[in-house]
């Protein structure tokens, strides 16, 4: 479940099975479902849930009030803000039968501005920058910035902003 340096707040839920990595702190009302693997020096801020099936890499933050449905997948070093959205449902409705869950991933260094909103199939480059309040609704490239609402690329950022 933890490895023997990571923190888990008292008040956090992270269930049997889970993985945990080292260094990593998962804080008060967070919940980790079982089949979820966290990678080491991880932050999981207060009142976040982190579903089946999702997997998040090393050095990743995620920020207040951010929800990881199953079949999102977070590479190293990335930044989520607060109440940033995710959805793996294109059509959503009550009691689907036919639900179809569509991946997110996030790719290494990218940045989730707080209160953006990812639609399902999407992929954040390397690199890449999400406004905040950006509704996002189709693939960013590595390093590109993007907001608004869709979201469009607004700029690229060079090798050292990148970094």
């Amino acid at each position: 479940m933890c490895e023997m340096s990571c923190f888990i707040h008292p008040l956090a839920l992270v269930e049997a099975g889970a993985v945990i990595g080292p260094r990593t702190k998962v804080w008060a009302w967070a919940h980790v479902l079982p089949e979820a693997i966290i990678g080491s020096d991880c932050n999981l801020c207060d009142h976040t849930f982190v579903e089946n099936g999702v997997r998040v890499g090393d050095r990743v933050t995620v920020k207040c009030g951010v929800y990881l449905w199953d079949g999102i997948e977070v590479e190293d070093d990335v930044f989520i803000g607060p109440a940033a959205v995710f959805s793996n449902d294109r059509y959503p409705r009550s009691r689907n039968a036919g639900f179809v869950k569509e991946k997110i991933v996030l790719r290494k260094g990218c940045s989730v501005g707080a209160g953006a909103v990812l639609l399902p199939g999407i992929e954040i480059g390397a690199g890449a920058m999400v406004g905040a309040g950006s509704v996002v609704t189709r693939s960013v490239p590595a390093n590109a910035v993007v907001a608004g609402n869709p979201a469009r690329v607004i700029r690229h950022l060079t090798t050292m902003e990148a970094k």
